[in-house]
């Protein structure tokens, strides 16, 4: 789905199967955020191309974090002219108890060659300017990727539509999760792009949202 210009999402909307949303910035950028399991990547493949989206147009696939539901699918895209990022503190959690995370849910460790390894601060992809932050909490590495000529935030599974990402897996932390959604809530973000549940469009709307998840969530995490 079109979202605005060269910005496309796809929201996962099975509740008896589990993935992720995942999102496409298109143009000379070319990234795909977070491809989701690797059996539901043909599906997301699809629906890209009943957007116009060739696959060889993804030059980029950047995930926010480690799970299964968001980066397994990584996988199908080992030996194309793909870049593949994960942050370099998630990369040793993978290395760790975040590969250990699979067989829980019966699936084997993947094997991605991650090639572009992500750290926080500004980042150029297909010539276009991202701002990548560093927001633990839900995993010891995830991400946020903010587009400023879009304000458009790809956030994981930080924050939701009044809702955080579950903190009690392997490398979860409350008090950090915390820290991490208060950073993000001081961009100008027209677009919340969260990596489970809808997305919420307009300033006041992503404002509005910060702030009901400070207030009302906060005090369970």
């Amino acid at each position: 789905m079109r979202i605005d210009d060269d910005l496309y999402g796809y929201e996962w909307t099975d509740y008896f199967e589990n993935n992720c949303n995942s999102f496409f910035i298109g143009g000379n950028v070319g990234a795909l955020i977070d491809p989701g399991l690797k059996s539901h990547v043909p599906d997301l493949l699809r629906r890209m191309a009943a957007d116009g989206i060739d696959d060889k147009e993804i030059r980029y696939v950047i995930n926010t974090h480690s799970h299964p539901d968001h980066f397994e699918g990584s996988e199908c895209f080992n030996g194309r002219d793909v870049r593949i990022g994960l942050h370099e503190e998630e990369l040793s959690f993978l290395a760790g108890a975040g590969g250990e995370l699979y067989g829980l849910f019966g699936l084997p460790r993947p094997k991605v060659a991650v090639d572009l390894t992500l750290s926080e601060g500004k980042i150029e992809l297909g010539g276009e300017e991202f701002e990548l932050f560093h927001v633990p909490g839900h995993s010891p590495g995830s991400i946020a990727l903010y587009w400023p000529r879009a304000k458009a935030l790809f956030a994981g599974d930080v924050i939701f539509d009044r809702n955080v990402g579950r903190t009690d897996f392997p490398g979860g932390n409350g008090a950090l999760l915390k820290q991490s959604i208060r950073t993000l809530g001081e961009l100008d973000v027209e677009w919340l792009l969260p990596g489970h549940m809808e997305i919420i469009a307009g300033t006041d709307k992503v404002q509005k949202n910060f702030q009901t998840v400070i207030r009302h969530i906060f005090p369970y995490i």
